[in-house]
């Protein structure tokens, strides 16, 4: 590592550890070694590449600042550390295809680098491409041994990769053996409680994590208010939404926040909630005002449907409205979120726009075709249920009883277990 010393490299791992595990701040960290090594490659990397984890528009000034203190030193790095900055650029310039490009060309020469193999893990999950998700950590595993520190994290990326590709029982047994290999890998827990909701497992999800909490919910982990939602959605498809309120109140929303990546697992769980018409209290109001704040309309897909799911629970039809123009206006720039709005994600907000107004027939119109393709915007397959749970209730409320019956019969085909999944087939042969 160019511009290292001992110390330098010492913080780094621990910026590094943090990161893995999702424990602390790595930035703060890795901080600590840029104030005497400001010429630290690497540690200028990591500090970038983490922010780009976050995929907001925040972060890009602070990335690029990063950028501009890399190409001063463009002399002194080596390969590994100039694909590394070329794939921060990348991004910066909202080319987040080739930014997973350029780390998947890193990696089939430095299959070690654990820290751009991590990243490019999770923007394979940004893109949601479950095939990435699987295949780019299985071309590195021939590059590590049982014996490295991190093979278990490798494995704990692995199976969530299987998982999202339908390979549900050796992703299970996967990652329970990164689970093995290091219990504090709260990545891996994630892989498993996804296999467990997809296979409509409630009951054994709710006692994997709220048995382990210790490993993965612990007052510094950046992840946990994730592993909480999974274990609220357990409860809320078992009929206890009150439970779920609990989780959503300790877990998943303990303060504040305008970190998108946060508020939308609380707005993903209000939403399915409001889908049913169950009463939250006025935790909408909170996640709505934060979303209104910043400059985030229009920058990522994901994070735009979830943000007009809290304005139309609110019945914010300004800032709703502002949010639309924000991604119509993204759809046309040239850009890999253009792309994300253009084949779905100006549809899927289009849609939520229009249940919020009673519009049912046009939330069918406009998701109906969209089955196949609303992946494009991103995150997991269970995240991206809610767009499937919206077209099954809009088409309910519409009376399409051909569009309700066959969802729900598909939605039970798949977790014929699940107590939801059987109520909502109920509610569609009336």
């Amino acid at each position: 590592m160019s511009g290292a010393n001992a110390t330098s490299l010492e913080v780094y791992e621990r910026a590094l550890r943090a990161l893995n595990i999702y424990r602390g701040d790595p930035v703060a960290i890795i901080d600590e070694a840029l104030a005497g090594q400001p010429d630290f490659a690497m540690g200028n990397i990591l500090r970038a590449q983490v922010q780009v984890t976050m995929w907001e528009r925040s972060v890009v000034a602070g990335i690029r600042e990063s950028i501009a203190r890399l190409e001063s030193l463009q002399g002194a790095m080596n390969d590994r550390e100039r694909r590394h900055a070329g794939a921060l650029k990348a991004w910066a310039a909202g080319d987040w295809q080739r930014h997973r490009d350029e780390l998947g060309s890193l990696l089939a020469e430095y299959p070690r680098d654990l820290l751009a193999l991590q990243v490019a893990h999770l923007a394979d999950f940004f893109h949601a491409d479950r095939e990435s998700l699987r295949d780019r950590v299985a071309r590195a595993l021939p590059g590590w041994s049982r014996d490295d520190d991190a093979y278990g994290l490798l494995l704990g990326m692995h199976a969530f990769g299987l998982e999202e590709c339908g390979s549900f029982g050796k992703a299970e047994e996967i990652g329970h053996t990164a689970l093995h290999y290091d219990a504090e890998d709260c990545w891996a827990q994630h892989a498993v409680a996804h296999v467990l909701e997809m296979q409509a497992r409630q009951s054994e999800g709710i006692q994997f994590m709220e048995l382990r909490t210790k490993h993965w919910a612990q007052a510094d982990n950046g992840f946990a208010f994730h592993n909480w939602w999974h274990t609220a959605l357990y409860h809320l498809d078992q009929g206890r939404p009150q439970r779920a309120l609990e989780i959503y109140d300790a877990g998943i929303r303990p303060q504040p926040s305008e970190i998108r990546l946060m508020m939308l697992d609380a707005a993903a769980l209000l939403w399915r909630m409001h889908l049913r018409g169950l009463d939250v209290g006025k935790r909408w109001q909170e996640v709505a005002d934060a979303y209104g704040k910043g400059d985030e309309n229009g920058f990522y897909a994901f994070n735009d449907m979830h943000a007009m799911m809290a304005f139309v629970a609110t019945g914010r039809g300004k800032e709703a409205a502002a949010l639309l123009k924000a991604v119509e206006a993204s759809a046309q720039e040239r850009i890999t979120n253009g792309h994300m709005a253009r084949v779905a994600g100006l549809a899927i907000v289009r849609a939520i726009e229009a249940f919020g107004r009673g519009k049912y027939a046009d939330v069918v119109n406009l998701l109906a075709p969209l089955r196949e393709t609303a992946r494009v915007v991103g995150g997991s397959n269970a995240q991206r249920d809610v767009v499937s749970r919206t077209l099954l209730e809009a088409a309910l409320r519409v009376g399409d009883k051909s569009v309700a019956r066959m969802l729900a019969e598909e939605r039970v085909a798949q977790k014929p277990r699940c107590p939801f999944s059987q109520e909502l087939r109920s509610r569609a042969m009336q």
